[in-house]
């Protein structure tokens, strides 16, 4: 049976499909999904269904085990600060290595052993991207992480091109840099969200390890099961340093035209789909607002 004729049953069998014909779907990749083989490879086959069931995806990756891993192993040391990467030259030239040159490439070839669809990308690529050097505050000041952009400009042709093809585009976060001769390593989330944005996606979701926001973390599982743009606004100075960046892109997008956003655990089968396909909760869900209730 073909995946095309898989992606049509599989649809049929969620309830309240809520997914228009054509319409673009930006997709994150990251936690450890991307780094348990029986999780990546059904995260494939559930994009190349969503092909198959009308949607056009985009594929947004990160790498960050992979990328912590192959620092270790030469001896870079890795360090975080509010969330993000500091990127020294020599981590750069890693995370470029290994976002582009494995990564990527998994993937592209996991989602072409069912369909010839997926093209490997990054934001390099006739400047897709193109990112300021971002210097985060701090405790009050601004401090230097090194070569961590953040987004200055999308030129969307590209995408939209692999997309009018019929092509999945596999994008990874790196960004050509508008104030030198450099290129940036970018937060995934928030590629995702500027992605989101220029291509008019009608959905963002961000795949990684986590069920969805945690209404109390670490002193209960509960998640919120659905916030407006105002409720994340209000949140986010109380989130930690790894949820920031996801919920700042949702927020984001659903306030740039994005009709919803969404987190979801990519250990848990089936979210991907339902996520994307259907108007049933799963995960966190982002929305502009409230639809007022009808009189």
């Amino acid at each position: 049976m073909s995946i095309t004729k898989v992606a049509a049953d599989e649809a049929g069998k969620l309830p309240g499909i809520d997914a228009g014909l054509g319409e673009i779907a930006v997709i994150k990749l990251g936690g450890s999904t991307m780094i348990d083989d029986e999780l990546r490879r059904r995260f494939a086959r559930d994009v190349v269904c969503l092909h198959g069931a009308g949607l056009r995806p985009v594929v947004v990756h990160g790498g960050g085990p992979q990328i912590s891993a192959e620092l270790e192993r030469q001896d870079i040391a890795s360090e975080f600060k509010n969330g993000l990467r500091v990127t020294s030259e020599a981590a750069m030239h890693i995370v470029r290595m290994v976002l582009t040159g494995v990564v990527q490439r998994e993937l592209v070839g996991l989602i072409n052993e069912h369909e010839p669809l997926a093209v490997g990308i990054s934001g390099e690529d006739a400047d897709m991207l193109t990112a300021a050097r971002h210097r985060p505050e701090i405790d009050g000041r601004l401090v230097d992480i090194g070569r961590v952009g953040a987004i200055a400009h999308v030129a969307p042709r590209l995408i939209e091109s692999l997309l009018a093809e019929g092509l999945i585009p596999i994008v990874s976060s790196i960004a050509r840099s508008t104030e030198d001769a450099h290129v940036y390593n970018v937060n995934a989330d928030t590629v995702a969200a500027a992605l989101a944005t220029a291509l008019r996606a009608s959905k963002l979701l961000l795949v990684s390890d986590v069920a969805g926001l945690h209404a109390n973390w670490p002193h209960t599982e509960e998640i919120y099961e659905r916030l407006t743009a105002k409720e994340v606004e209000d949140l986010l100075p109380h989130l930690s340093s790894g949820m920031l960046p996801k919920m700042r892109g949702c927020l984001d997008a659903v306030r740039n035209g994005v009709r919803s956003a969404h987190v979801v655990d990519g250990r848990e089968r089936g979210a991907v789909l339902k996520a994307l396909l259907t108007d049933r909760p799963v995960g966190t869900t982002v929305l502009p607002g409230i639809p007022a209730a009808p009189t």
